[in-house]
């Protein structure tokens, strides 16, 4: 790819990217969230047309004028969002708009088998006839590289394909990697896991406000710390910031809340003024509790005290009005609109406020948000701007910014960090700082243990739907000491 550029209104994404990939290397695009890593990728794969630069595969300049011209020139994009049909099987998945036929029917034999010799290939063991629905999120990632190999793609790129795995995922996902490598297929590895890039890329380029601020092919003695500078223009001295607030009296308080096999018998306490970090592997319970104190879920039994008084987890609407306030894991299907605006988004939770008359004074609400847009420093073209065309970083500030209207004072982060760059990262731990600071609650949920350590001052870990043990931060928590509690001790 050779001096991509790209312009959206009110914004230059591209300005003239140069990016260059070999059979069989797995190159490594970083870059914080907005700096052009996604609109790059889309040209590549066919959704943006470039305003100006061209692509060459194997010495032929190529016009990618289409996602179906990409797939033909066997290139495969594998989005951070899962893309498969979920009511469709994974034998159906691998096949979606190329099924074989044969004498005129379709051959589903002959489809099973090619899929069969597909995930021997890449090590995994998958349920061909179950719906993708029913597979886990490292199972449709596997169906996902199949069905990349399954249409003879030689060039893969993988958008954060770790974002939402555990580590025991990770690991077979990099040894899969290890063996498309071998096959020549040429990867580019986009993460805003930095270890992971250091640990898998022969290469690294690096993205910064749409250009090219450095490529480096010298892996041997290169740092986090140097990829940070390159990513932020300037030193990230710490990765955690740190916090010196008062912690006060009791505000939440949790006894015997239940959900079938999901929350069993969780108990805990929030203090004012205190970040208390959740921690355990996928699965473990975490989220499903955040989603009954929200009232999202009904418990099936157990009690919540706010500031003393007993209170009844009925619906979000309650929660809301009570000051309780949950940043779901899922940002994009669950804490945003995607079609409606930045300022739509931000004022859904705020409408009162804004209503005049019986009509939003759009006014009003765009003063609002426009107040939050400094502040929290979101990169937006206008507040018109819609809210699926804003970089995971700067969706994640909207989603905050509308709570932060609301003046909650118990705030739930779900997985807060997940898909962000390490810039936009320090800045939502300034903000979780700043908001115990004024005597508000956090409850932190993470699968970042180093991020549940580093930011919490106190944190339980939770395996099969209950609580397995309590950490204060000065008996100096480890990584190690966090995952034997959240790992079955039976397995």
């Amino acid at each position: 790819m050779k001096n991509i550029v790209k312009s959206f209104p009110g914004v230059k994404a591209l300005k003239g990217v140069s990016l260059v990939l070999r059979e069989g290397e797995v190159l490594g695009l970083i870059g914080e969230n907005g700096a052009g890593k996604s609109t790059l990728i889309k040209v590549l794969g066919g959704a943006h047309l470039p305003d100006s630069g061209e692509v060459s595969i194997e010495g032929r300049t190529v016009s990618l004028r289409s996602p179906a011209i990409s797939q033909s020139e066997r290139i495969a994009i594998i989005h951070q969002a899962i893309s498969l049909a979920p009511n469709l099987t994974a034998r159906e998945n691998l096949y979606l708009g190329k099924e074989e036929t044969r004498r005129g029917f379709l051959d589903h034999r002959g489809e099973e088998t090619r899929a069969r010799e597909l995930f021997e290939r890449l090590g995994m063991d998958i349920d061909l006839k179950a719906r993708c629905r029913e597979l886990t999120v490292a199972e449709q990632q596997t169906v996902e590289i199949a069905r990349a190999l399954a249409s003879d793609a030689r060039i893969i790129v993988m958008d954060e394909p770790t974002a939402a795995l555990s580590q025991q995922e990770v690991d077979k996902l990099i040894a899969i990697i290890g063996d498309l490598r071998k096959q020549g297929i040429a990867i580019i590895y986009i993460s805003h896991r930095l270890e992971e890039v250091l640990a898998l890329a022969d290469r690294i380029t690096v993205l910064r406000d749409g250009e090219t601020v450095a490529e480096e092919s010298e892996m041997a003695g290169l740092s986090k710390d140097q990829l940070i500078e390159w990513m932020v223009g300037r030193p990230l001295n710490e990765e955690f910031p740190k916090r010196d607030s008062a912690i006060g009296p009791v505000r939440l308080k949790v006894e015997g809340l239940s959900r079938g096999q999901a929350v069993q018998d969780v108990s805990f306490e929030l203090r004012a003024g205190e970040v208390l970090g959740i921690a355990g592997l996928v699965g473990s319970g975490r989220t499903e509790t955040a989603r009954l104190l929200f009232g999202a879920d009904k418990a099936d039994s157990g009690r919540v005290f706010l500031d003393g008084k007993a209170i009844e987890m009925g619906r979000p609407r309650e929660a809301i009005e009570r000051g309780i306030c949950l940043l779901t894991e899922d940002r994009k299907d669950q804490g945003l609109i995607l079609i409606h605006s930045a300022r739509e988004n931000f004022g859904l939770p705020n409408l009162k406020a804004f209503v005049r008359n019986f009509f939003v004074d759009q006014g009003q609400e765009q003063t609002a948000f426009e107040a939050y847009v400094g502040s929290l420093n979101i990169k937006v073209s206008g507040p018109s701007q819609r809210a699926g065309n804003l970089s995971g970083g700067n969706q994640q500030k909207v989603v905050l910014a509308k709570w932060l209207q609301r003046n909650a004072d118990i705030l739930i982060f779900d997985e807060p960090t997940r898909g962000i760059d390490v810039g936009a990262k320090y800045e939502i731990y300034l903000l979780i700082n700043q908001l115990v600071a004024e005597g508000k609650s956090v409850l932190l949920i993470s699968s970042e243990l180093p991020e549940v350590i580093g930011m919490s001052d106190r944190i339980i870990v939770m395996r099969s739907g209950r609580i397995q043990g309590e950490v204060e931060r000065g008996q100096s928590a480890t990584q190690e000491q966090l995952l034997g509690m959240a790992l079955d001790s039976e397995e």
